[in-house]
């Protein structure tokens, strides 16, 4: 699991790429519960480079405030390439942003399925102007140590992107 420190790290580094472009960030959560615009927001000076996250952890919330489509939903369900690409894409939509970091998963202790076990998280990263992408990891642990993993691989995502 990684620790805080390596969090910080990691949410500097992004918001150093970022500020270098003139780009914000947004976020659209599910099971990271805001953990990742906490990191961000931890950060000196995010607010130059920080615009705005959801926690979108019903299916409801998904499309009220993503325009997620109710049809991606019951196709796909919410913890899917599709779901997650489509939180990234709503987010970016919403803001002016230009990079969306977007997380859907189960974390579990309960919620998996074997198609789906706990500890599967999808990404979805959106830059404006450029075709969203879709990222999948199954993580193990425990709640918490899922979590973190899902938060560590989000930051990493959104570094890579603008590598």
């Amino acid at each position: 699991m990684p620790g805080q420190a390596e969090l910080e790290r990691l949410a500097a580094a992004l918001g150093e790429e970022l500020q270098a472009r003139g780009w914000r960030v947004t976020t659209a959560e599910s099971c990271t519960g805001g953990w990742i615009a906490q990191c961000l927001t931890s950060v000196a000076g995010s607010s130059d480079w920080f615009d705005l996250g959801w926690v979108t952890y019903s299916n409801d919330a998904k499309i009220v405030q993503l325009g997620v489509a109710p049809l991606c939903l019951e196709t796909w369900g919410a913890v899917s390439a599709e779901t997650a690409e489509a939180m990234a894409v709503g987010a970016l939509e919403r803001t002016g942003a230009d990079l969306a970091l977007a997380v859907t998963g189960i974390a579990g202790p309960g919620g998996g399925s074997a198609e789906k076990p706990v500890g599967t998280v999808w990404f979805g990263v959106a830059v404006r102007g450029r075709a969203a992408l879709s990222l999948h990891e199954v993580f193990s642990g425990g709640r918490a140590e899922v979590r973190a993993q899902a938060v560590e691989f989000a930051l990493r995502a959104g570094l890579d992107e603008l590598g």
